[in-house]
């Protein structure tokens, strides 16, 4: 992998990893389109540190309230109704199910989850699914309004995204959307939730940076940096663009991509 390379593939992942298009199936699609090599599943994770960078900074404030209040609610029961000490439970055992598939199904993950006709439909599965979540949820929910039961079923539609194309972003806020929250609010809940889970991830796979079968260092970095400033960008846009419109911009988008990527493979243009 050389240096151009690196930005555009930090470009894709900062521009995509928020919008619920699927960074994943974006980083395993555009290199077989540029006749690259597959740039495997640990430098996405990895490069993912840095669009969850991005994260951080632009929600400090909301995180170091969260954590401090749940902090002080494991000694002081009275706080434990506040609704950021609330969050902190709800983002915490939400990440236990993808934590859970992850370990249990990495070996699929990084090997036949890199199927390119299997991302294809995924993209136009869970672009449908969005759609209709978009459509017949009530959205009326704010992040306020967040329970238990409700993070959990959340936490668990961010297990589908260990396959490319589902989108970690779009199936948890489809999910979100499915049970009655607004855009804004099921966009901004599936923001928080992904920091334990992209961390994890990317810290694990930190290991095989620079070894032998694994990304270099170098470009991983510069990818890394790239997807920070372009990522941190995209979520002030995406938080915006939500709150006055409909997701149906992304929907169309994921069905076209799919679409053209599976006349491609059945074409023999591009090969899974």
């Amino acid at each position: 992998m050389d240096v151009l390379q690196a930005i555009v593939l930090g470009l894709v992942q900062g521009l995509t990893e928020f919008l619920p298009i699927s960074s994943s199936a974006h980083l395993l699609i555009v290199p077989k389109l540029a006749g690259w090599g597959d740039p495997g599943a640990p430098f996405t994770a990895v490069i993912q540190l840095g669009t969850m960078l991005a994260v951080l900074i632009y929600f400090w404030r909301d995180i170091v309230r969260i954590t401090w209040a749940w902090l002080r609610s494991l000694w002081t029961p009275e706080l434990r109704g506040d609704l950021d000490a609330r969050m902190g439970w709800y983002i915490g055992l939400g990440t236990i199910p993808i934590g859970v598939a992850g370990l249990l199904f990495k070996d699929a993950i990084e090997g036949p989850a890199r199927n390119l006709w299997l991302n294809a439909v995924m993209l136009i599965v869970f672009g449908l699914l969005l759609l209709v979540a978009d459509q017949m949820g009530r959205k009326k929910k704010e992040v306020a309004d967040l329970n238990m039961r409700d993070g959990l079923i959340v936490g668990a539609w961010q297990m589908l995204p260990l396959i490319p194309g589902a989108s970690r972003s779009g199936s948890t806020m489809t999910g979100a959307m499915f049970l009655g929250y607004t855009r804004e609010a099921a966009a901004r809940y599936s923001f928080l939730l992904s920091i334990p889970a992209v961390i994890l991830s990317g810290l694990f796979e930190l290991r095989h940076v620079g070894d032998g079968g694994g990304p270099p260092v170098v470009p991983t970095l510069i990818a890394t940096v790239v997807s920070f400033v372009v990522g941190y960008a995209s979520i002030a846009w995406l938080l915006r663009y939500v709150a006055r419109h409909s997701t149906i911009v992304f929907v169309v988008y994921r069905v076209f991509a799919g679409t053209f990527l599976l006349t491609l493979l059945a074409l023999g243009v591009v090969q899974s």
